[in-house]
């Protein structure tokens, strides 16, 4: 008997972009990344009301393909800011869109992927879902904990892409996910590392937290961090800012190109390579304090995103921590098609899907 084909739409907005792609089950049978100018951008004041904006790209993409929305099985969109939820599919209901809309977590652009995937499926009458929200939550209760009780730690990460690398270790490794400890970092825009102890992500290290990126600050020093906030240089909004969007290579360097970085470093600049090492430096600290987790009991470490393409970085890394366990490289983001396996596997009744409620 054939197998039965699924045609999946999958939805992840950036910060500048909108990634779309179609499959046929595994297949990915077409894909676009739509490109919005900051200058389009910067005309809306919140992020919400790039709605209609982003939906219409997307209802675009799918006219230019030739396809209804009536032709698709299931769409599946980025999981955005929610309250903590566990990895895997959850349904998207009126709730969901709502919390997003209204009372997110944090502002950020992968809120509306559920906003947009829910009313174009709504309308075609099948189901929609999103797949491992940047706000999973497993984290052991002793992770929670912080020297302040006002302050408790979130789980917020680039948990997509880790988990789809975490399960196709697995796959590569012949063993299932679930009977595995694994260290993933994901390096990209933002860098965020978790530890995978039997099939759940137990502790991360956040990008607030941990190794800077080339947007972003990281951890940095609690008292010089306060003494700037009264420096009275800066508004919230500004050193917000400063910490997430332009710290990291972009406060160092000046760019956060981590090519242009190692055609600087090719060239000569000590400055450039020091940046660049201490970058692969605090990723392979972040990875020996996740080790930490699971006892030194490591199968396998595993760097993702889309600067693990670099040679160079990895390269420094893996010197660092390949004494924990062999390290797997998975560089790319791989967003869509994380996103479209998802949702298969509920399609084809492999896993099930929650359903979101906060109340």
């Amino acid at each position: 008997m054939a197998e039965k084909m699924f045609r999946i739409l999958a939805i992840n907005p950036g910060s500048t972009s909108t990634k779309i792609a179609i499959y046929e089950n595994e297949k990915e049978t077409r894909r676009e990344s739509i490109e919005h100018p900051r200058s389009e951008i910067e005309k809306y004041k919140a992020i919400a009301d790039q709605y209609p904006m982003r939906k219409d790209a997307v209802l675009a993409f799918l006219r230019s393909a030739g396809l209804a929305e009536k032709d698709f099985d299931a769409i599946v969109a980025r999981g955005g800011t929610l309250p903590p939820v566990r990895s895997g599919a959850y349904r998207i209901n009126r709730l969901m869109v709502e919390t997003l809309r209204d009372r997110p977590q944090a502002e950020h652009v992968s809120n509306l992927a559920a906003m947009i995937a829910f009313e174009i499926a709504q309308g075609a009458g099948i189901p929609s879902f999103i797949y491992d929200s940047v706000a999973v939550d497993e984290l052991d209760d002793a992770a929670r904990l912080t020297g302040l009780a006002e302050i408790k730690r979130r789980s917020l990460s680039h948990a997509l892409n880790m988990r789809a690398a975490a399960i196709r270790t697995a796959a590569r490794l012949g063993r299932p996910y679930g009977e595995l400890n694994l260290v993933v970092a994901h390096l990209g825009g933002g860098i965020t590392i978790s530890v995978h102890r039997k099939g759940r992500m137990a502790d991360i290290v956040s990008d607030d937290e941990g190794p800077f990126s080339p947007e972003r600050a990281g951890r940095l020093p609690a008292l010089a961090l306060v003494d700037l906030c009264y420096s009275g240089k800066y508004e919230k909004s500004a050193l917000k800012k400063l910490c997430r969007g332009a710290g990291g290579l972009v406060s160092l360097l000046g760019t956060a190109d981590a090519q242009e970085v190692e055609r600087r470093i090719a060239a000569g600049d000590r400055d450039a390579e020091l940046a660049y090492r201490a970058l692969a430096y605090q990723v392979a600290k972040g990875i020996g304090e996740l080790a930490t987790v699971v006892d030194g009991e490591v199968d396998r470490v595993v760097l993702t995103g889309g600067i693990a393409h670099s040679k160079l970085l990895t390269g420094w890394i893996e010197k660092s921590v390949k004494f924990i366990a062999p390290v797997e490289l998975m560089p790319g983001e791989n967003e869509l098609e994380s996103l479209a396996l998802g949702a298969l596997r509920v399609l084809r009744g492999q896993e099930a899907a929650l359903d979101f409620d906060v109340r």
